[in-house]
């Protein structure tokens, strides 16, 4: 006899299967000031680093990346 679910139907049990989807590189974490960037850098031990904006220079809004220099 088939296990019973939570509501106690009896029904088969399926198996989870993990839908692995698209192949995408992770993005670098990102930031929308510099003072959470730096918090971010000093938490992770990041020692020799730059702070880089992605956004244009004419735009009022910030996305600061933290780039690590060797």
């Amino acid at each position: 006899m088939p296990a019973r679910c939570a509501k106690g139907h009896y029904k088969p049990l399926k198996k989870k299967t993990f839908n692995s989807g698209r192949k995408r590189e992770i993005r670098p974490k990102t930031f929308v000031s510099k003072t959470a960037a730096d918090v971010y850098a000093k938490k992770h031990g990041l020692k020799n680093y730059t702070l880089e904006n992605l956004k244009s220079p004419e735009s009022k809004a910030q996305k600061i990346r933290i780039k690590v220099e060797n």
